[in-house]
């Protein structure tokens, strides 16, 4: 080598190993933040009010009969959609199931293999997804009943996929059938639920605006007055 000639520096080692640590560090923060936000185990989990707030949403809605059920069809509430952000081919349904249950593992069609869930409706634990219903907190017929039925195509499939609001459950499937469409002055869960099952029902309905009846109203204070 000529005296003109510079020899090119090497980079110590340990400055690339350090490097290589801080990149994949950041990385596994993003990974992780990115997965709290699909199990909902950061700010991304279902927004409920607390019972105070609950009770005066429930004073702040509208009280009339519940509406008919002309023109109404599951159809008219598209659900089950994709939902990117839970991992490739997960719908929102699949999504939920990872979200409310606990070790759940899925496959790459995103289809649960592994887990349990422990039902909202019973308090039970299940241990086969196939057993598991992912519900609408507030049914669609009754959403329809209380003004869903003047809401455009894109609003009905929001409040059919919304997990920013407590709207998504998984409860097991007895339960489930059992609550079909009705309001809570006609089916309630296991009183021990009753607290949970009030402001996450009161949450839904004034998120979005829908009217109680006089008797749904009447059960909702009842069940919100179980609450610590």
């Amino acid at each position: 080598m000529s005296t003109g000639q510079q020899k090119k520096q090497r980079t110590p080692v340990w400055i690339t190993v350090v490097s290589a640590l801080i990149i994949g560090l950041g990385w596994l923060v993003f990974e992780s933040g990115a997965l709290d936000k699909v199990l909902g185990t950061d700010s991304g989990a279902p927004a409920t009010a607390s019972a105070g707030e609950a009770s005066e949403q429930l004073t702040g809605l509208e009280v009339k009969p519940a509406g008919s059920m002309d023109g109404y069809s599951r159809k008219s509430f598209e659900h089950w959609i994709p939902a990117p952000e839970a991992g490739k081919n997960c719908n929102t349904r699949e999504a939920v199931l990872v979200r409310d249950g606990t070790d759940v593992q899925v496959d790459n069609s995103c289809e649960a293999t592994s887990g349990s869930w422990v039902s909202t409706y019973s308090g039970e634990t299940v241990t086969d997804d196939s057993d598991v219903d992912i519900d609408h907190m507030v049914p669609l017929a009754n959403a329809w009943r209380s003004g869903a039925n003047e809401w455009t195509d894109e609003r009905r499939e929001q409040f059919a996929n919304d997990m920013d609001l407590p709207q998504l459950v998984a409860a097991d499937k007895s339960s489930n059938r059992s609550k079909g469409d009705k309001d809570p002055s006609k089916w309630k869960p296991v009183e021990a639920a009753w607290c949970e099952y009030a402001t996450d029902w009161v949450t839904v309905k004034h998120g979005y605006g829908l009217s109680v009846t006089a008797e749904e109203k009447s059960a909702l204070e009842e069940m919100l007055t179980t609450c610590g």
